[in-house]
C-alpha cells in the first residue's frame, strides 16, 4: 500500500491550490495523509480527486466540521498504526521535531515508544505530522516518524516544497520525501495550473 504525505499547503495564503506537482507525487497512492494547515476544504476536494483523504487540524479550526479532518487520528493500515497530528510534540523532548532532535534531545535511557503512546493513547508504528514545514524521515525505536514538509513554502519560503511517500508492506514499512521540484514539467510553471 502507498500512501501520499502532505502537510502545511496553506491554502488559498501560499496558492489556491496545491501545485500541480503533488498530484504527479501522488498518482499511484491509494490514501492520502494531510498533516494540517489545511485552511480551506476546496484543498482536500482537490486531493481527492487523486485518492481519499483523511486530514488533522487543530482543535476549534472551522475545518473540524468536516468528516475528513479531526484534531488528531489514528489509522490502521495494512497492520501498522499510524498516529497523525499536526503539531506533534513528545513526552520528555522539549524543542519541535526537526531532523536530528530525537535523537539528540529524547533520553536515551527512556522508552521512546511509551512516550510516543501517552501522546495518542495506543502503540503506534508510525507517526506522521507537520507544523514545522522541514521534512524528515527518522525511526527511532522502531517507530517511522515522517514530517512531509511543506508543497508550497519548505523551511517557511515560498517555493516548491516537498510531499511524502509511505509505503506498508507485510515486510515493513519506509518513507521517502519527494521533491516537487524535482517532477516540474519543462516549459511550465512550477506549482502553475490545474491539472483536474
Amino acid at each position: 500500500m502507498k500512501i501520499g504525505l502532505i502537510s502545511d499547503t496553506h491554502n488559498p495564503g501560499a496558492a489556491l491550490e496545491p501545485p500541480y506537482e503533488v498530484a504527479k507525487a501522488f498518482e499511484e497512492v491509494d490514501l492520502i495523509l494531510h498533516a494540517g494547515d489545511i485552511y480551506v476544504t476546496s484543498c482536500l476536494d482537490w486531493l481527492e480527486q487523486i485518492a481519499p483523504v483523511l486530514a488533522v487540524e487543530y482543535k476549534g479550526n472551522p475545518l473540524n466540521s468536516d468528516p475528513r479532518v479531526v484534531e488528531q487520528r489514528i489509522t490502521k493500515q495494512e497492520g501498522y498504526t499510524i498516529g497523525v497530528l499536526h503539531d506533534f510534540m513528545i513526552p520528555g523532548v522539549k524543542a519541535e521535531i526537526f531532523p536530528g532532535v530525537i535523537a539528540k534531545e529524547f533520553p536515551p535511557e527512556e522508552s521512546l515508544p511509551d512516550a510516543v503512546k501517552q501522546v495518542f493513547g495506543t502503540n503506534i508504528d508510525v507517526v506522521v505530522f507537520g507544523h514545522t514545514h522541514t521534512s524528515i524521515v527518522e525511526d527511532h525505536q522502531g517507530i517511522l516518524f515522517v514530517n512531509p514538509g511543506s508543497p508550497s513554502l519548505p523551511d517557511q519560503m515560498r517555493r516548491l516544497g516537498s510531499v511524502g511517500i509511505l509505503e506498508l508492506t507485510p515486510e515493513g514499512r519506509c518513507a521517502q520525501i519527494i521533491k516537487l521540484a524535482d517532477l516540474s514539467e519543462p516549459g511550465r510553471p512550477p506549482g502553475r495550473g490545474r491539472i483536474f
